[in-house]
């Protein structure tokens, strides 16, 4: 236990006071006593177990405890013996990293729950765990999920600026005023394409090289997160890999299930499943028409994010896709349904209203119809519906 607390103490002191406080922090209840931060590979989960320590609990009072799963000693102890030898030295908050990686997690996690009233229980996992499938826990976690750095995140460690996030129907209502606020104070579009060249994950502030650490990444969401939570063979690791590979190179594009399940020597049954799989990954995205879901074919895939795109796709990539690619990956994490519109570029985004949004390079001559919003990439102020792209990065 000591070694733990060892650990803990170091991780939590050499923590960089610099790093941008998610907004995730604010909205997670923490008066819950099992709480889920689930997110892709790389978006920094562990660090924000680590804040969390940092500013809600005293180093000093030893109450509060980081640990990770892959430590070899839970091989032989189990997970509910350790909290409760914890409990009983005080311990009240229980951070686990990894949890996925523990065999018998829901099973324990449930025991804990319900015998440790006293406890509180936070702990980190895939976006690929199936924590509303499990009988044991789903009844009783409570599941937010960390994304990536949005481009306000982003701005606000280059510039160390502190900007605030907004809903959408502010942005839409309000969208100049916003917009003026900001270009007051820093240049959105000098950083935009810096973001989305690598502003979505965390590492890019490590000195490393940031395209080789996210294909590394990427295979590692394959390897484990998909193939072990999913329990696919090992064996079919490489038609996963090509799949997603295929994908990248058409994105944002149509998929044709038949060639797709040709080229990578599977059902097309199984490429469906693969794609949803890839979806609870966090490496694609879905885009459906209206009245349409999964299983049915989707009408368009994106990468998940603009940085998979440049990570993924060698060839020359269209400006236009890395918008739109842009525009959905912000608005996805609004509570948003985005559906596919009547044309290429765009969408239908169902939120508190259903509004029509055409993602556009720059401003035409031409006049705007009034029943659509136009997000536009090369402009820092917008006019009634015509809106800068980058704005929606504002969203968390």
């Amino acid at each position: 236990m000591e070694s733990f607390f060892r650990t803990h103490r170091y991780l939590v002191e050499h923590l960089d006071d610099q790093l941008v406080n998610r907004r995730l922090m604010d909205e997670v209840n923490w008066d819950d006593r099992l709480i889920a931060i689930k997110g892709a590979r790389g978006v920094g989960k562990t660090t924000f177990l680590l804040q969390y320590a940092k500013r809600f609990t005293d180093l000093n009072k030893r109450d509060c405890l980081y640990i990770n799963m892959n430590h070899f000693s839970f091989t032989c102890k189990t997970l509910r013996d350790f909290a409760e030898e914890f409990r009983f030295k005080g311990g009240k908050i229980l951070l686990i990293d990894q949890m996925f990686k523990y065999p018998e997690w829901a099973k324990e996690l449930r025991e804990c729950y319900d015998d440790f009233s006293d406890l509180k229980i936070i702990f980190s996992g895939s976006t690929v765990m199936p924590l509303e499938e499990s009988k044991e826990i789903s009844a009783v976690v409570k599941t937010y999920n960390l994304r990536g750095f949005s481009f306000r995140e982003f701005l606000n460690i280059i510039t160390g600026s502190n900007f605030e996030s907004y809903t959408l129907d502010e942005i839409l209502t309000n969208h100049e005023k916003i917009a003026t606020s900001i270009c007051s104070r820093v240049k959105p579009l000098a950083y935009f394409r810096d973001y989305i060249h690598h502003g979505y994950y965390p590492f890019f502030l490590e000195r490393r090289n940031f395209s080789e650490n996210l294909l590394k990444t990427v295979n590692m969401m394959l390897e484990v997160d998909v193939l072990s939570i999913r329990q696919i063979e090992q064996s079919y690791l490489p038609r996963l890999r090509k799949l997603l590979y295929l994908l990248s190179l058409s994105s944002p594009g149509k998929p044709n299930i038949s060639q797709l399940s040709v080229d990578c020597d599977i059902s097309r049954a199984t490429v469906t499943n693969y794609l949803e799989y890839l979806k609870d990954a966090r490496l694609i995205n879905m885009l459906y028409r209206e009245g349409e879901e999964f299983p049915k074919k989707p009408d368009m895939v994106y990468m998940h994010n603009t940085n998979l795109v440049f990570a993924l796709k060698p060839r020359l990539i269209e400006d236009q896709a890395l918008r739109e690619t842009f525009f959905y990956n912000q608005l996805h994490h609004h509570n948003c349904k985005l559906k596919k519109g009547n044309k290429n570029g765009v969408f239908i985004v169902k939120g508190n209203e259903s509004n029509i949004f055409k993602i556009e390079g720059s401003k035409a001559k031409s006049k705007k119809k009034g029943d659509m919003y136009y997000a536009v990439e090369m402009m820092e102020i917008g006019e009634e519906c015509i809106i800068p792209l980058w704005l929606f990065g504002f969203l968390y």
